[in-house]
């Protein structure tokens, strides 16, 4: 945790976390409740969780729908089906893994860590990946039906 002091009148110095700290703690604090939540409550059971706007709206599936049951079944240790509900999904989380931990190596002192989409062209590679997939999964033929939730 980065943390400075800040001096007051008459005294040397009083520990204050930099704003930063308490943002990114309540951040994960918040991550972690929604993931217990998440593992505790099945989206497909469950109206806790709001259903997809777009599919709602349009009939189609949008790239990121059946992400909340995929997480639901990757916490409780089922790959295969989170798999079947999402594979993008499934397949970019050792990448944000990545991109959060090298975004959080970077405000440590001392730490070089390169950045993960620092480049101009990976994040319009991503957005080309996250939109043809979402066609893909909306063609109705095989193999493509297997895409779909």
């Amino acid at each position: 945790m980065i943390s400075r002091v800040i001096p007051v009148a008459g005294d040397s110095g009083v520990y204050v976390p930099c704003r930063q700290s308490v943002v990114s703690f309540g951040s994960g604090a918040i991550a972690v409740a929604a993931l217990c939540a998440l593992y505790l409550f099945d989206p497909a059971e469950y109206r806790l969780f709001p259903p997809c706007p777009f599919h709602a709206i349009t009939g189609f599936h949008c790239p990121g729908c059946g992400s909340l049951r995929a997480l639901h079944a990757l916490l409780r240790g089922h790959l295969v089906e989170a798999f079947d509900f999402n594979p993008l999904m499934i397949l970019f989380l050792p990448i944000l893994a990545y991109m959060f931990l090298s975004e959080r190596r970077e405000s440590f002192p001392n730490r070089n860590a390169r950045r993960a989409f620092y480049v101009l062209w990976h994040g319009w590679a991503v957005l080309a990946l996250i939109v043809g997939y979402g066609i893909l999964r909306n063609l109705p033929f095989y193999p493509f039906v297997l895409l779909a939730p």
